[in-house]
């Protein structure tokens, strides 16, 4: 094993892509079942390899000369379904530090499990932050069973991502193969960040349909960010554009969500977005540097 460290060059980089997926393991086991997997291919409509191996995905943002943050979500709880192995993940990531960032992932079902699994991700495998997904996870962020969770990462010292927002796992099955997207209401957050000052907490995406939810929390609270991943910058609601370009300049970080999202597809689309010259170089890069307490 081979403990993580930082090996970017982060003054050479053009970007650090904080929302990227690793979906299959070295034994070819995927994150999800098989409906959803098919469900979300149809749902992104992406045409592109729906899980790629950790050294695809590498070779993939060095040819782009961008930094990607790597990570599947624990589910097992919920869904019935293995999760992938995070120690893989961050292993993967070690070979290719010059470019991968991993975080970690828990199931928030497992209790003073899941609290002591935070504590061995950060020290033994270098992990750099934590994925979560309440709508797949099945729990409410804010409820206090699971603030051991937050201060073990607060006490870590890594951030805490949260997706927010509909999701495509599920969409157009009946009843959504069981999850539920009122878990992934921004507005729970709001309580995580208000009890958990220094926790920097990361709403992913476009939080629809609560993004005026989102907005203002992440203008409230100092330790709160936005990533712009999950959506097609030309579909990003205009008052989300909007606080990006003004008072959340230093708060929206860019993300794609791939693979279900192609990073060139998102910058090209991104490019077509009314963003201010010196406002750009924030969410692409200083913004992430920030979150992830990388002095530069």
């Amino acid at each position: 094993m081979s403990r993580y460290e930082y090996g970017i060059d982060f003054d050479t980089i053009d970007a650090i892509d904080i929302h990227t997926h690793i979906e299959i393991d070295g034994c070819g086991h995927r994150s999800l079942d098989d409906e959803l997997m098919a469900a979300s291919e149809k749902y992104f409509k992406s045409g592109e390899e729906r899980t790629p191996s950790i050294d695809a995905v590498a070779d993939h943002y060095r040819a782009r000369n961008m930094a990607a943050v790597v990570f599947t979500v624990d589910a097992a709880s919920a869904s019935g379904h293995a999760a992938n192995s995070v120690e893989e993940i961050a292993e993967g990531a070690a070979r290719h530090n010059d470019v991968l960032i991993p975080f970690g992932s828990v199931d928030p079902w497992q209790g003073k499990a899941a609290v002591r699994r935070v504590h061995r991700l950060v020290d033994d495998y270098g992990v750099k932050g934590f994925k979560f997904h309440p709508s797949m996870q099945g729990f409410e962020p804010n409820d206090r069973r699971f603030y051991p969770l937050y201060d073990a990462i607060t006490e870590a010292g890594v951030p805490a991502l949260f997706h927010t927002g509909q999701t495509g796992i599920g969409a157009g099955l009946p009843g959504g193969h069981g999850i539920k997207l009122r878990y992934s209401d921004p507005m729970l957050l709001d309580d995580v960040a208000a009890d958990f000052p220094d926790l920097t907490v990361i709403m992913a995406h476009p939080a629809v349909p609560w993004v005026d939810a989102q907005i203002s929390i992440a203008t409230h609270k100092a330790n709160v960010y936005i990533d712009l991943s999950g959506w097609s910058p030309k579909y990003f609601p205009p008052q989300l554009v909007k606080a990006a370009n003004s008072m959340l300049r230093g708060k929206v970080l860019f993300g794609s969500d791939f693979p279900v999202i192609q990073v060139d597809r998102w910058i090209t689309d991104f490019e077509n977005l009314d963003i201010k010259p010196e406002v750009a170089p924030l969410i692409f890069k200083q913004n992430a540097l920030r979150v992830l307490g990388i002095k530069h």
